[in-house]
């Protein structure tokens, strides 16, 4: 049975190395952050810049490495049932909210949602960096750079199994952010195996 993140929130656990995390959209067009830090030295976090770098392209599927800041795979994608993700956004947060949408009194977004999670572990805000945003389409413009967020391409059921390559700590959402999710907010699913 599935564990499961209810809409706009997020939790946080240990995963060891070996282990698989399947990350599961029950209902379709949901995105959930994905963070993973060492567990025995969580100055070491997973990087966007450095796993796009790596791998040479933005959209990440099937046996792709995501990288820490010191260059070490953290996970691979082992089963990739989607195959569009993001690792060029940032969590949404409050700020986010506030700039983008113009809240008067905004939600705490994913990266509050994460540092919630995450401080139990003793990660602080500012130890949070750019997430895995599993199941988030954004495309880019070649020409121009413009990027949009577009309805995530999940379907009810679709999934993405990541195999832990250390001992990781695991952030994990179910984003709070209308545009990301096509303005509907809904659980996340996942599974260690």
């Amino acid at each position: 049975m599935p564990n499961e993140i209810p809409p706009r929130s997020g939790v946080a656990f240990e995963l060891k190395a070996g282990q698989r995390l399947k990350v599961i959209d029950p209902r379709g067009e949901q995105v959930s952050d994905l963070l993973a830090f060492n567990r025995h030295d969580t100055a070491e976090v997973i990087s966007s810049g450095r796993t796009l770098d790596y791998a040479s392209r933005i959209y990440l599927t099937t046996g792709d490495a995501l990288y820490s800041n010191r260059s070490n795979v953290m996970m691979r994608i082992e089963e990739d049932r989607v195959g569009r993700h993001d690792f060029l956004l940032t969590p949404c947060s409050a700020d986010t909210f506030r700039i983008i949408y113009g809240d008067a009194d905004p939600h705490r977004g994913c990266f509050g949602n994460l540092a919630e999670a995450l401080k139990s572990y003793g990660i602080g805000p500012d130890q949070i960096p750019t997430a895995f945003n599993v199941f988030m389409n954004v495309p880019v413009d070649g020409a121009t750079g413009v990027l949009t967020v577009e309805p995530p391409l999940s379907k009810a059921g679709d999934y993405t199994i990541f195999e832990a390559c250390m001992d990781l700590i695991i952030g994990m959402t179910a984003c709070s952010a209308l545009q990301s999710n096509n303005h509907a907010f809904k659980p996340i699913h996942y599974e260690i195996i």
